[in-house]
């Protein structure tokens, strides 16, 4: 594999639209992968906040996958009514994915694989892993879970402290 461009990555929406991301060239992008049934899906509200928040400079990106305990058995347009509804999301929603395997979304293999983000390897370990892109569309850091998308430490990055 060689490096590539984060901005050459397009991926489809819940609604079956192409997404490219160089649409998202001088923001910072978060990524997130979600699920409906997890414990961290609260999580959607507080994504929501650093959405409408830092719209000027950020756009946050889900990316629901269902092999991670199973816990996002709903179909794309399912997943959209249940997020708006419960938690008020109107961020992007990509179609459902897998973090994983032969059917792993491009989008996290880009951000899990050193060979093609260029910084460092990772693994989705469960649902709301979280990848930071800079504005220029180079990775630059990914938190577990367990962070809250409000964590200081991530607010920081955001706003480039």
């Amino acid at each position: 594999d060689t490096p590539m461009n984060f901005y050459d990555l397009q991926a489809e929406d819940l609604q079956g639209q192409t997404i490219s991301f160089s649409q998202f060239r001088g923001k910072k992008v978060l990524l997130v992968n979600t699920a409906s049934e997890c414990g961290f899906t609260p999580q959607l509200a507080e994504l929501q906040k650093l959405q409408d928040r830092y719209q000027d400079r950020l756009v946050v990106v889900g990316i629901p996958t269902n092999d991670l305990g199973g816990q996002e058995p709903l179909g794309n347009s399912e997943i959209g009514a249940f997020c708006t509804r419960n938690y008020g999301v109107n961020f992007l929603l990509l179609a459902k994915g897998s973090t994983r395997g032969t059917g792993q979304h491009q989008v996290i293999r880009w951000l899990t694989t050193k060979s093609l983000n260029g910084v460092s390897s990772s693994k989705v370990w469960w649902n709301f892993q979280k990848y930071l892109v800079d504005e220029q569309g180079h990775l630059m850091n990914w938190y577990l879970p367990t962070t809250s998308p409000l964590a200081s430490r991530l607010l920081r990055k955001i706003e480039g402290r």
